[in-house]
């Protein structure tokens, strides 16, 4: 526990609008081993707020990684990750697409928008939290993240 102290937390946004999957998401986050914070926002237009500071995020870190829902509220995932990906500052930010779309389209236009991975949401509860789980241990365990600087 004081060796979590000393360590920067993993940042995470969760961009997803079904309350069950974000409690499920918090429950596997919290069991892990990983010291994190994880955010949430429900619909694209906050996660873009969220992601430039703006509209009452200003306090908001920028995060580590992001997992993205593609069907939103507001302003669609493949939206944003279009304008993740189009911005010089957050292009570098890994983008998890977690979803429950397994259409071949959908996989496809994620990957040309250059997705960096694309997993499609178990409705099983424990399938779900080792899918979560697995996100976390690829993703801060095995590989190497960007800086999270504001470097193009």
């Amino acid at each position: 526990m004081e060796m979590q102290k000393m360590v920067k937390p993993i940042d995470i946004l969760l961009v997803e609008d079904n309350p069950g999957d974000v409690e499920l998401a918090r429950e596997a986050f919290d069991a892990t081993k990983i010291y994190n914070n994880l955010y949430v926002v429900d619909d694209g237009e906050k996660a873009m707020n969220f992601l430039y500071q703006t509209n009452g995020y200003a306090d908001k870190p920028r995060p580590d990684l992001i997992l993205l829902d593609l069907n939103l509220p507001k302003k669609d995932g493949r939206e944003v990750l279009a304008d993740i990906k189009a911005d010089g500052h957050l292009k570098r930010i890994p983008v998890v697409i977690l979803t429950t779309s397994s259409a071949e389209e959908d996989i496809l236009k994620s990957y040309n928008l250059h997705a960096n991975c694309y997993i499609t949401k178990p409705i099983d509860l424990k399938q779900f939290v080792k899918v979560v789980r697995n996100i976390e241990t690829f993703w801060f365990s095995i590989v190497t993240l960007p800086p999270n600087g504001e470097k193009k």
